[in-house]
């Protein structure tokens, strides 16, 4: 049993059942006749859905931002912002995937040569909670776009987020089976990337779950790609405007309570300059309001699980 729990109130909103292996394989059965029906599908219709579910994400923004912000803490401010971004990528892609993938010609000894570009089939997706719309859309919408379809695995304590994601997809008009939740184990991932059905697995996550992933896909002879995130360096420079340096080091390493793999990791500062700096970011951040992340005042809100608030605490 998964539970989805409030970060800021400890409240359980909601529990969710371990599907079965047989149901598992049921749904990703199924995912698959999507697909032979999908990647029949132009372009324009493709793109008129598409755009359907850019409009669907921002009439619905602020209700899909509660979710969000209930399930894992982000402030509701950035919230919204998320769900907005992930209206901006449908529109993108439904205005230029076809051109994207157009056959391309190319020079050979043969009569005509060209790249074809084809759907390769089910596609499974680990996802992390951090932008649990966001790091999904990213990946679905071009994925989608392309003629495939997919089954997600999404972080246990954003199930909430994923449901209401397939739901948002069938609302603007996408088959059903286009976008298939699993609520599965670890364990059962596993079985999930050997399934013959499956073509390639992609994950947002850890090096760990990257190089476990990737040996199992290897394994099967299946297509991986793997986003493991980043430890990234803010220099600051003699020459910097010291307060604008602040704050956007702040910015960034404070967005999302911190939990984001491309926020600023490390301060490198020039030494004539370390002190000013350090004492201009004291100030930033001791008036730094934090609290309830639903409040549109609050700059930050909890961390999205006690497990991780223990492990910064060890550090």
């Amino acid at each position: 049993m998964f539970q989805s729990i409030n970060p800021y109130t400890g409240e359980v909103i909601a529990a969710y059942q371990k599907l079965s292996d047989e149901k598992v394989s049921k749904i990703i059965d199924k995912t698959h006749q999507s697909f032979l029906y999908w990647k029949t599908v132009p372009f324009p219709e493709r793109s008129r859905m598409m755009h359907a579910l850019a409009d669907k994400l921002l009439e619905k923004k602020e209700e899909l931002a509660l979710i969000i912000t209930a399930e894992m803490g982000k402030i509701i401010t950035e919230s919204v912002a998320e769900i907005e971004k992930c209206a901006w990528l449908c529109h993108y892609y439904a205005e230029h995937a076809a051109s994207m993938l157009e056959d391309e010609g190319m020079v050979s000894d043969g009569t005509v040569s060209y790249v074809r570009f084809d759907p390769i089939g089910v596609v499974y997706a680990i996802m992390p909670w951090n932008f649990p719309f966001w790091q999904v859309f990213r990946f679905a919408v071009p994925t989608v776009m392309a003629g495939n379809t997919i089954v997600l695995k999404h972080a246990p304590n954003v199930f909430g987020c994923a449901k209401t994601i397939e739901q948002l997809f069938i609302e603007a008009g996408f088959p059903q089976g286009i976008l298939s939740n699993l609520i599965i184990s670890v364990e059962q991932s596993d079985r999930v990337i050997a399934h013959p059905l499956v073509q390639g697995v992609t994950l947002t996550g850890s090096q760990k779950a990257g190089r476990a992933v990737a040996s199992i896909a290897g394994k099967h002879l299946k297509k991986s790609v793997m986003e493991l995130g980043g430890s990234d360096p803010y220099i600051v420079l003699k020459d910097a405007e010291i307060n604008n340096a602040c704050k956007t080091g702040m910015c960034s390493r404070m967005l999302n309570a911190g939990q984001v793999c491309i926020s600023a990791k490390r301060f490198i500062v020039e030494e004539s300059i370390f002190d000013d700096f350090v004492d201009e970011q004291k100030v930033l951040l001791e008036n730094l309001v934090l609290g309830d992340p639903m409040r549109k005042e609050t700059e930050m809100g909890p961390m999205a699980r006690p497990d991780l608030l223990e492990q910064i605490e060890k550090q």
